[in-house]
């Protein structure tokens, strides 16, 4: 995704429960607001104010009452679930507070699934790009573990490794460190931001906590359904500058990744100039390391 390129637009966007014929609540009221290419946009607000909703429905996973949705162009507002289904698995990813990983499959197994569920990879290609995802995250030694073998933080890892599975157009994180200890804390950050910068991974991420606020571009604020002016957040974001996890090894295993990635495409016979763009991308990073 190229920087400043316009990856979801919300237009006027209202959502309004009903809780009976006559009681109803608004969640959302007349939002407007654009999420560009490798950006890391903050979500925050207190309980109530409109989070959950804004995340859902630029997710697709909840739909406006009035206003549009528009994701990678596409106005997606009235698309029916059918479509949208395919559409997430493709273009999103989601890392959730509980991580939500399927606790019958091994992490290894869990990373490959959204790549086969695309039809896009072999079972051998999905197997290979899962282990380097797994690299890129630093579990990559967990492979084989199931969910309930894993820490808290590693099973946040094995989360991020899985939304970028398919190379998404965001990420959406609903809290992501809302369930792990301190020190697996710093390191999810760092690895949000490495992955931001060095890759260009653009990050959606609602949460309460203003260590996760401090590594973001720009913090949206919501209250009572509406978006409020930004916080400032210059001495958190000078605390929070430091990287805690090791640079080059995350970007050695992005660049095999683009190895796989590139051999995939020669096998389809597909063009090879978005893997040429990244691997740029990622070499003008390696200087600074």
């Amino acid at each position: 995704m190229r920087s400043n390129e316009e990856v979801v637009r919300l237009v006027n966007v209202s959502k309004r429960y009903y809780l009976s014929s006559s009681v109803y609540v608004d969640a959302l009221i007349n939002v407007n607001l654009t999420i560009r290419g490798r950006e890391i946009a903050i979500i925050m607000g207190p309980s109530g104010s409109g989070k959950t909703t804004l995340m859902n429905i630029m997710g697709t996973l909840d739909k406006p009452s009035s206003g549009q949705v528009i994701i990678d162009g596409i106005d997606v507002t009235n698309i029916d679930e059918k479509y949208l289904s395919k559409f997430r698995l493709e273009r999103l990813g989601f890392v959730f507070q509980q991580y939500n990983l399927v606790s019958q499959l091994t992490a290894l197994e869990n990373v490959m699934l959204p790549m086969l569920l695309t039809g896009r990879y072999t079972k051998d290609e999905a197997r290979e790009k899962a282990r380097l995802l797994l690299d890129l995250v630093g579990v990559g030694e967990f492979a084989n573990n199931k969910p309930n073998q894993l820490s808290g933080g590693q099973q946040q890892r094995v989360a991020i490794a899985r939304a970028l599975a398919n190379d998404p157009s965001f990420v959406i994180m609903d809290e992501p460190t809302g369930s792990i200890d301190l020190a697996s804390s710093y390191m999810i950050l760092d690895l949000i931001k490495l992955l931001n910068k060095a890759v260009g991974v653009t990050f959606v991420i609602a949460t309460h906590n203003m260590e996760v606020a401090a590594i973001g571009h720009r913090i949206i604020y919501l209250r009572g359904g509406r978006i409020m002016s930004e916080s400032d957040l210059a001495r958190i974001k000078e605390e929070f500058s430091r990287l805690r996890v090791d640079q080059v090894a995350v970007i050695k295993s992005y660049l095999r990744i683009l190895d796989l990635e590139e051999r995939r495409l020669r096998r389809l016979g597909q063009d090879l100039s978005e893997i040429e763009r990244k691997r740029n991308l990622v070499n003008s990073f390696i200087g600074p390391i």
